[in-house]
């Protein structure tokens, strides 16, 4: 066994290489802009020209919009941000719930001065941000794009298995706050962890990743993920007055399960997760009178990085629709 005082230099070694590192990256300027929304930063990226502009909510404790920026900027303008403790935005000291995240999207686009109208992506969580700001700002959206997004009535009744795999991950969150403020997730990125845990990642650009990990490495950013993990039933509850869009285009994306079957799942009430899902997508396809589910046959939960085509597929059919009806 290593002798406790080596393993105390080690931790050290490792905060220490985490502070300079951390440094390091703070002196370099951010890809995007940040604009103060009330005594905080949020960090905002544009690309691409063409309207209307397609904006992208990321899942719960994802910045996965930066992996899709290019090919989205080929069809219209895209703005993506990273919401308040994620990437480059600065920690916000209010609840991360729907309703303070929409309130924090819409002031940011107003002090970017970005016009609609808006197509809306939500990925994941990002799905009940989307729906609740087309609710809240009728006349800015035209259009969303839901990536096996999350449903209201499914998530408030979760089985008591699900309860306790959700109660899992945030403990993983707790645990992952820790490694990161040791530098241990650094590390594990050095040595390649993320690609070994998730080989889809290596399709995607040097810069994109980069920009991905960079925020995995802080300890805000599992900070957050723990914050609105814990306020997730509090955010379905808002975002259940945003169930009626009337002839709006909305495309769902449904993912073929919530976890690709592999040796990590084996203890996971996997099918349970899809038969929540299941339902879930039933709602989602009620949304709008002009609503079309498109199966990701190929994907786990993570769409953007299994299939990502489909998601690129699913915003042309919205601005196709978009363009018929004008």
């Amino acid at each position: 066994m290593m002798p406790m005082s080596i393993r105390i230099l080690l931790l050290v070694s490792t905060t220490l290489y985490q502070a300079i590192a951390c440094w390091i990256e703070n002196r370099k300027p951010p890809p995007g802009q940040l604009f103060d929304v009330g005594g905080y930063r949020l960090h905002f990226y544009v690309a691409g020209e063409a309207r209307p502009t397609i904006i992208l909510d990321h899942s719960l404790g994802g910045i996965e919009g930066y992996f899709l920026v290019e090919e989205l900027a080929r069809l219209a303008r895209v703005c993506i941000y990273d919401r308040a403790g994620y990437g480059w935005s600065d920690h916000s000291p209010y609840p991360r719930t729907s309703n303070q995240i929409v309130a924090e999207l819409d002031t940011l686009l107003t002090k970017a001065g970005i016009e609609p109208p808006f197509i809306l992506v939500g990925n994941s969580f990002g799905s009940y941000n989307v729906r609740l700001y087309a609710h809240r700002f009728p006349e800015k959206v035209i259009g969303m794009v839901l990536t096996d997004g999350l449903h209201e009535t499914g998530m408030l009744k979760m089985s008591i298995q699900l309860q306790a795999l959700k109660l899992f991950f945030i403990s993983g969150f707790v645990m992952s706050t820790l490694s990161s403020m040791l530098g241990i997730i650094r590390l594990l990125r050095l040595w390649g962890l993320f690609e070994w845990l998730k080989p889809e990642l290596r399709q995607f650009s040097q810069d994109s990743l980069n920009s991905v990990k960079r925020s995995f490495c802080r300890s805000k950013h599992w900070i957050t993920m723990s914050r609105e993990m814990l306020n997730l039933n509090k955010s379905a509850r808002q975002v259940s007055i945003a169930n009626q869009f009337g002839s709006m285009p909305v495309v769902s994306i449904k993912a073929n399960s919530f976890f690709k079957p592999s040796w990590w799942t084996i203890f996971m009430p996997l099918r349970g997760a899809n038969q929540l899902r299941d339902k879930m997508h039933i709602n989602l396809c009620n949304l709008s009178t002009d609503c079309l589910q498109i199966k990701a046959d190929k994907s786990g939960h993570f769409v953007w990085t299994d299939q990502p085509d489909i998601i690129i597929d699913a915003v042309k059919i919205v601005l196709d629709k978009v363009a018929d009806s004008d």
